[in-house]
């Protein structure tokens, strides 16, 4: 399958959604402390979201290193 894409047009995609990704995982922990007091159970799937967003982000810098 041919492409267009190039190595570091793959590298800046990458970089631009791990740094999209570390934001939204900061975000949802920041939103969680306050859910907290509506709901601990809330809260914690908050933070679980969290958890996996992290987890999506270091294969994304796995990615990034086996370019």
């Amino acid at each position: 399958m041919p492409t267009d894409i190039s190595k570091e047009s793959v590298k800046i995609l990458l970089h631009h959604w791990i740094e999209h990704n570390e934001s939204h995982s900061r975000s949802f922990r920041d939103r969680a402390a306050e859910v907290r007091a509506i709901s601990q159970k809330a809260a914690q799937d908050i933070n679980q979201a969290a958890d996996l967003m992290d987890k999506c982000t270091e294969m994304l810098k796995k990615a990034m290193q086996d370019l």
